[in-house]
């Protein structure tokens, strides 16, 4: 297991692997890492320039190259992105490292790097259904509602929760009992996929144990 002080040297190290990995092009931190604000729950955010011919060789790597930093656990795409022919966003989780540690990179051409807009809200570029995974979304948003309850941020955790059980068309609302909003989030996900079992394991773990417990 990753010790918390680790965080920042993994994301240095996963910097360094994707600029060797492509010669020309860039990978450098973002959000609170880079700009020093990050506290205890905060993720990697990491944004890589690669040249437009390398686009689609440096998305077929990029798991591989991951995993020569430290071993990979799982790698999702952000769904609005899936088919974008510049532009990617992924989510990676590292085996051994804390979940609040995910690693949110950005992949962009080289043509489109300045431009924020690239692809929003293109039906060409978004995953149809059955491309990408509705309860490990939802799974997410469980975790992202554990970080907000920790940071206070008890409307966000709320619409966070929310959102999760409608994405996966499941009947329930956050009640502010947090630890057991989460659980809930958490085995609907898995009766919709039992792959994610371990991890919906580990989520509930995080609430129940963690700053997630209910709060009136």
């Amino acid at each position: 297991m990753l010790a918390e002080t680790d965080r920042a040297a993994l994301a240095a190290e996963v910097c360094l692997a994707l600029g060797r990995c492509c010669p020309g092009s860039a990978a450098e931190l973002r959000g609170s890492l880079a700009s020093g604000t990050a506290d205890a729950f905060s993720d990697i955010d990491i944004g890589w320039v690669v040249p437009d011919a390398r686009f689609p060789d440096c998305l077929a790597r990029v798991a591989d190259v991951l995993g020569e930093v430290q071993p990979v656990e799982s790698v999702r795409g952000d769904p609005d992105f899936h088919h974008s022919d510049r532009r990617r966003s992924l989510f990676v989780r590292f085996a051994g490292a804390p979940l609040f540690w995910r690693l949110d990179l950005d992949v962009r051409a080289a043509s489109v790097a300045d431009d924020p807009h690239y692809d929003v809200g293109n039906p060409a570029a978004r995953a149809r259904e059955g491309e990408w995974s509705r309860p490990a979304s939802a799974l997410a948003n469980a975790i992202g509602a554990v970080k907000a309850v920790a940071r206070q941020r008890d409307a966000e955790a709320r619409g966070l929760l929310d959102r999760g059980f409608a994405r996966i068309g499941e009947d329930d609302l956050a009640t502010g009992d947090w630890a057991g909003d989460v659980a809930r989030l958490a085995r609907a996900a898995v009766l919709r996929d039992p792959s994610l079992s371990d991890l919906a394991a580990r989520v509930t773990a995080l609430a129940s144990d963690g700053p997630a417990r209910s709060r009136h």
